[in-house]
């Protein structure tokens, strides 16, 4: 099983999906408004912007749901987001990295260690965990894309770095500083299939096996760290087996 898609193939299986497509949704819509917020209206002109329009269409948000999120990042002075990193260890030693954005640093600080505290882990040092990953850019596209040799194919041409591929899709990685270029070269590449995600990702370079209670316990972590409000992103460098992925899925 990839790591990249071993959590969400678990989450799926276990249902809650409108929950789960709602916070997604939520959480789209909130990086929608922090980018016209700092950046502008006009995504040709914020990068930012772009990208969070992009992986918001990738993941079927109607239009409606994205031009009142660009438009409340105009809407007068409102909040004002940081993005932060926590960085944290959870059951069997597994590394987590924690984005947030969040106008309130004390709240997001407090909810986020709580849950490290409550489901057997505990909150780091900045670098305390994000030096055994890499900050590559992840471009995630469905299925239908086509076989892992042609994704394969293409993505290398574009000047991707690594494909990883199972029956939950594709996801290509770059370069940092390359993602965009990457992402552009390989529009129109699948036919009509679109990329269902574009963005900056910390994949770790090496991965901490857990299984049993010790899995069961950091489900539930990130499960709750996923959920928080000021939560963007997790990421975290466990390793499952086959038979425990099968039994955490069922």
């Amino acid at each position: 099983m990839a790591g990249h898609s071993k959590w969400a193939n678990i989450q799926h299986r276990k249902g809650a999906q409108d929950k789960k497509r709602a916070a997604l949704f939520a959480r789209l819509s909130k990086e929608i408004t922090i980018a016209s917020k700092l950046g502008g209206p006009d995504p040709d002109a914020n990068p930012r912007l772009r990208l969070a329009i992009n992986n918001a269409r990738g993941q079927s948000m109607p239009k409606d749901n994205i031009k009142r999120a660009v438009d409340k990042g105009q809407g007068g002075a409102g909040e004002e987001y940081f993005d932060i990193r926590y960085e944290g260890f959870g059951p069997g030693g597994v590394g987590i990295i924690v984005e947030a954005s969040t106008d309130n640093k004390n709240r997001a600080a407090s909810e986020i260690r709580a849950a490290f505290s409550k489901n057997g882990g505990n909150l780091g040092e900045t670098g305390s965990v994000s030096f055994g990953f890499e900050q590559v850019g992840e471009i995630e596209y469905p299925p239908e894309a086509g076989d892992e040799m042609e994704v394969m194919e293409a993505a290398i041409e574009a000047g991707a770095t690594d494909v990883e591929s199972d029956e939950s899709g594709h996801w290509i990685y770059t370069e940092r500083e390359d993602l965009m270029d990457v992402a552009s070269t390989l529009e129109g590449k699948f036919g009509e299939v679109e990329a269902k995600s574009t963005k900056l990702i910390w994949k770790p370079q090496n991965m901490v096996p857990v299984e049993g209670d010790q899995a069961d316990t950091l489900m539930k972590l990130l499960d709750v760290l996923d959920e928080l409000d000021d939560v963007q992103n997790v990421y975290d460098n466990s390793e499952l087996s086959e038979a425990e992925v099968e039994r955490l899925s069922s």
